[in-house]
């Protein structure tokens, strides 16, 4: 899996945070202070709250269920890391707020560069040890994340600036490509380590799908109870709940070396979609009643 984990994956991570890139402009980051409220809001949910429910799901798992600490580590990955592009385009499909959802997104993923290097390290000492042979070196990590992840939405950025009927005519495509690339990724690693993957899934499919439903639990009621809007509450909601796994599998298998930490991030990739879709499903069925009546 060397050339899939050392070369096409951060090609492809690269290439879904590029994809991103094309989509936005100064103008969005100006419009959190439109709604700063719903913003900072979006923001304590996913960088402080949803690593702490990692780090809740994981320990209780371990304890509990026996949960293997690597597995326990990997999920507090996929806890660390922000919103993917998918968590926008659900957003859109579900009249939800396109333009707060895309600001957290983008602003997250710049701050994870800093904040993911951080809690992963965190992750590793309290479920494998201080002596644990699995190390993130922060800053060589922070480089690495912020060359393929940050740099490639400034680049669709800038072309977007530079050249806006192109990044229009391309985006759309670049999008769809991105969700492709995405979903070979996934069904790559499960294919290669199938056998590991069914052994495991006994502990690690119910702790992933237990994270993904408290996210989203937790990310719409807490808009809820602070009275955000609806549609500014779906936007939350798909954000906490739609993960980049495609950054966590990379940060795993690349950065990290271990095949086995990424798989919390396998997981959780296919389970996301399967939530996400029955709550967009909810929110459209809500909406279509309404026009009915």
């Amino acid at each position: 899996m060397n050339i899939l984990t050392q070369v096409l994956l951060p090609l492809i991570l690269a290439f879904i945070m590029f994809s991103m890139g094309l989509s936005l402009v100064i103008d969005d980051f100006k419009k959190i202070a439109q709604y700063p409220k719903a913003f900072f809001i979006g923001l304590i949910l996913q960088i402080v709250s949803l690593p702490l429910l990692g780090f809740l799901v994981a320990k209780v798992w371990t304890s509990q269920f026996g949960l293997e600490p690597i597995y326990a580590a990997g999920l507090i990955l996929i806890a660390a890391c922000p919103g993917g592009v998918t968590s926008n385009l659900l957003t859109h499909l579900g009249k939800g707020d396109t333009a707060l959802s895309i600001s957290l997104t983008a602003v997250i993923s710049f701050l994870s560069v800093i904040t993911l290097p951080l809690i992963v390290n965190l992750g590793l000492v309290t479920f494998m040890g201080s002596k644990t042979s699995i190390e993130m070196n922060f800053f060589q990590t922070v480089s690495g994340i912020f060359m393929i992840t940050s740099v490639p939405v400034i680049i669709g950025m800038i072309i977007n600036y530079k050249s806006k009927n192109f990044a229009l005519k391309i985006e759309p495509i670049c999008r769809k490509l991105a969700t492709a690339f995405f979903v070979l990724i996934v069904f790559a690693a499960i294919i290669k380590d199938i056998k590991l993957l069914k052994e495991s899934f006994s502990t690690l499919g119910p702790s992933t799908l237990t994270l993904n439903i408290l996210t989203m639990l937790v990310a719409f009621w807490a808009s809820k109870i602070v009275s955000l809007s609806k549609e500014q509450s779906r936007a939350i909601t798909f954000e906490c709940g739609l993960q980049n796994a495609t950054l966590a599998i990379f940060v795993a298998a690349t950065l990290l070396n271990n095949e086995k930490m990424m798989f919390p991030g396998v997981i959780y990739g296919l389970l996301m979609f399967v939530t996400g879709g029955l709550y967009l499903f909810k929110v459209l069925s809500k909406n279509q009643l309404k026009l009915n009546n």
